[in-house]
């Protein structure tokens, strides 16, 4: 596990009519403050990354299909500089991921269908604190199997 990344379990509720599926509550441990919710959307075997936030906090979950989430942890003082972590999203095994600023981050989706992420920042979107890379950039030297 990366330092200061967080996996909190969510809860589905279903029944006959469908789905509540929880994502974040104010009253959390990981919540911070509300910027913005958005949805992404990413097609079978395709890549988005990389891409860091200078001072968001990030709170991704997948609400429908199946994601294979990367971090990588490159901040000077951590204590898991040099760390990679992948993660499996999915409502199959539903949880929240808490990434803290700094976290270089991308995503491949599995499912056959397209994949939904949710993500709800600390601040809203901008560009200007943002960073981002190819996702086959070679200073990475990850393979997107």
């Amino acid at each position: 596990m990366i330092h200061d990344v967080k996996i909190t379990p969510l809860k589905i509720i279903s029944d006959n009519r469908g789905k509540v599926m929880h994502m974040l509550r104010a009253d959390s441990s990981v919540f911070a403050k509300f910027g913005e919710i958005y949805f992404s959307t990413i097609y079978h075997q395709s890549i988005k990354g990389w891409h860091l936030h200078k001072e968001s906090v990030l709170n991704y979950v997948c609400i429908k299909g199946k994601v294979k989430l990367v971090l990588y942890d490159d901040r000077e003082r951590s204590s898991t500089k040099g760390v990679w972590q992948k993660l499996i999203l999915s409502p199959e095994d539903y949880f929240l991921v808490t990434i803290p600023p700094n976290i270089w981050n991308g995503f491949k989706g599995l499912d056959k269908e397209e994949s939904i992420i949710a993500n709800c920042l600390t601040q809203p979107h901008n560009e200007s604190e943002m960073v981002r890379k190819d996702p086959f950039d070679k200073s990475f030297n990850y393979k997107w199997e």
